[in-house]
């Protein structure tokens, strides 16, 4: 089941969308921040979900955060759980430091 997840994220129109979920912080936090002027793009490896590049500023290896392939921002939860963000502090703070 999760092994055919379609790539998990799927680049549409600059929008990214889950396909295994519709409502979750991701699909919040991306389009809000784009309103502000801040494009972020990011990258999936079940079931960690990597912030990869602030307004085309790719982030850097010494910033990463909870991963080993870039700075985690999020997991994809089990069924019927809610996905948060990891630390959204930290989250935040890489977004300005790269903006």
């Amino acid at each position: 089941m999760w092994s055919s997840l379609k790539k998990i994220l799927n680049f549409v129109n600059n929008y990214i969308y889950l396909y295994i979920m519709e409502d979750n912080v991701i699909n919040r936090l991306v389009p809000r921040l784009r309103k502000i002027g801040v494009n972020v793009e990011l990258f999936g490896n079940y079931p960690w979900i990597y912030l990869d590049k602030v307004n085309g500023n790719k982030v850097k290896r010494e910033d990463f955060f909870k991963g080993n392939h870039g700075f985690t921002i999020a997991f994809l939860p089990l069924k019927g759980e809610k996905m948060v963000l990891t630390d959204i502090k930290e989250v935040f703070k890489i977004i300005r430091k790269y903006k």
